[in-house]
C-alpha cells in the first residue's frame, strides 16, 4: 500500500488519537517481549585452555531456536587473550571499554578501542585480548551452526601477541 507523505502524517494521527491498532505483518506473533535482567546469570571464569591471562565471561544471550544467536560481555585483564579458534559462522565483537587487540591468521596485530565493531568471516583462524597495558571488554555474538559456535585451538605465543 502506498500512502504519500502528507495522508501518511494524517494517517498516523488518526490511529493515535483513535487508538486503532495498525498492523503491518500478517499474523501475529504468539510470543512476548521478554526481559533478561542483568546478573541474573553468573559471570564464568575464561577456561585456561582456551584464554591466557584473566578473563570473566558475562553470559548475556543464550540460543534459543530458531535463533542461532548467542552472545556475551567478554572482559580481559592487561596482556590477556584468546587461543586461536575459529567460528562456523563468524562472529562479531563490539568493543565497549579499554584498549584491545585481534589478529587473523597471517595479518597483522590491529588495536581496537571502545566503538569498533570487528567482523571476523566464518572460518577465519584469529584471536583478540586486552592491550599489554590496558583492559578491553567486548561484547562477541556469534551464531551456532548444528549446534557449535567455536573451534579452539592452540595458545596464542607471546611473540604472536606483540605481532612478531
Amino acid at each position: 500500500m502506498h500512502i504519500p507523505v502528507g495522508a501518511a502524517s494524517l494517517v498516523l494521527a488518526a490511529t493515535l488519537a483513535t487508538g486503532m491498532n495498525w498492523h503491518c505483518s500478517a499474523s501475529p506473533s504468539q510470543e512476548a517481549v521478554t526481559v533478561e535482567r542483568s546478573g541474573t546469570v553468573p559471570s564464568v571464569r575464561g577456561a585456561p585452555e582456551n584464554f591466557t591471562g584473566t578473563v570473566r565471561v558475562d553470559p548475556m544471550i543464550q540460543e534459543r531456536p530458531p535463533s542461532r544467536l548467542s552472545g556475551g560481555l567478554v572482559t580481559f585483564e592487561p596482556g590477556s587473550r584468546t587461543a586461536w579458534h575459529t567460528h562456523p559462522l563468524g562472529q562479531t565483537l563490539i568493543v565497549t571499554a579499554g584498549v584491545g587487540r585481534v589478529q587473523n591468521e597471517g595479518g597483522p596485530v590491529l588495536e581496537i578501542r571502545p566503538g569498533d565493531v570487528v567482523r571476523i568471516p566464518p572460518g577465519v583462524r584469529h584471536w583478540h585480548g586486552a592491550s599489554p597495558t590496558a583492559g578491553m571488554s567486548h561484547i562477541a555474538l556469534s551464531e551456532a551452526l548444528d549446534g557449535k559456535v567455536v573451534d579452539w585451538m592452540e595458545h596464542v605465543t607471546d611473540a604472536e601477541y606483540r605481532g612478531e
